[in-house]
Parts: C-alpha cells; structure tokens; sequence
C-alpha cells in the first residue's frame, strides 16, 4: 500500500515543482545613460581666429612628417557630468606632441568656429575628459626630413632616402564631439 501512495503522489509533486517553474517573468525598467564621442583632428585655423598656428616653412631641400597617432583612448566623462542627456556637444583642444611623440601638454581651444561650447561653465568636464584622454596619447615622432641637393623626391613627406631626419615637437588641434543619450532597458527576471 505504501508503494501504491508513493506512486500516486509522484504526478503531484512533479506537477507542483512545475507550477512553480511556471511563475510569470517579472519586467523592471532601467533607465540607462549611454556617453558617445568622437575625436577628429582639425586644419590650422587660416582666419586668424583663436588656436592660429605659426606654421614652419620648409627650405627647397627639406619635407615634413606628420606624426601618427597609434594609441588613442577616449575620453569618459563618466560621473563627473551628472547629465543624463546632452544633445552632440563639440569642445577643442590645441595639443603639444614633443619630439618624442609624447603629449606634453593640452589647453582648451576657444575662438575657433565650432569650438566655442568649451566656454561654457557646465562643458567643463568634457574639457576635463578630453584632456585627461590626450594626455594618454601616443604618437610617432613628427621630423624634418634634410634631403641632398638634386636628390628631393616628389613626397617629401616620408622621410625615405633623407640625409638626415630630426624629430620636432608639433601642436595638433583636435574637436571632440560629446552626446550623452538618456535611454530605457527592460530587464526581466524569472521566479519570485
């Protein structure tokens, strides 16, 4: 008789366990803050307006290479900004790369067209990330190639076949363009 009971309650405890593998999803709704940014480096200024740049002019024998930049982290404002949305927002730097291809310095870029956001008290944490993000940068060294009389080539931009190559410091300027997007994600959850 024991074996019969045992038997019959079999279905009632599987069929329990089951209903309680059957309890709805729980839906909670999050709200997300999403940061975007993007960096793109900027032509010296011809107008005369802030950030002029005094360019160096190469003798009939002499080429120039630009500096390349190979490690880039983005800026993070992160909690430093507590908004949880700010519609694409453009702020400026003008940056010192030494001779060694390493960034010496960054000050903000005002007076510029496109760059003016910078001014503004409540942007001052994406300058803040902005040059926090630079500082980290690394570049290969930008150089004055020294080519031979008669020997110029036609690119005097890479360096290949001069007598003679000295790296110099540069200044770069840079835009970076932030937008902090307020968004919503469900999360659901099983069980109780």
């Amino acid at each position: 008789m024991r074996r019969h009971a045992a038997r019959c309650a079999l279905p009632w405890v599987a069929a329990a366990l089951l209903a309680g593998c059957a309890t709805p999803d729980r839906l909670s709704t999050v709200d997300t803050r999403n940061e975007n940014v993007g960096h793109q480096r900027l032509q010296p200024d011809a107008a005369g307006g802030g950030g002029q740049i005094e360019p160096y002019a190469l003798a009939a024998t002499e080429g120039y290479r630009m500096p390349q930049l190979y490690a880039a982290p983005d800026p993070v404002v992160g909690a430093r900004d507590p908004r949880i949305s700010l519609p694409p927002t453009t702020v400026c730097l003008q940056v010192v790369v030494d001779a060694q291809g390493t960034v010496e310095r960054s000050q903000p870029l005002t007076g510029r067209s496109g760059c003016d956001a910078g001014l503004a008290v409540e942007n001052a944490p994406l300058l803040q990330a902005a040059q926090e993000a630079v500082a980290q940068w690394k570049y290969s060294s930008a150089a004055v190639c020294r080519f031979a009389p008669g020997k110029v080539p036609d690119d005097r931009g890479d360096c290949q076949g001069a007598d003679s190559i000295e790296p110099v410091a540069v200044t770069l300027q840079y835009a970076f363009t932030f937008e902090i997007v307020k968004g919503q994600h469900v999360v659901r959850t099983q069980g109780r």
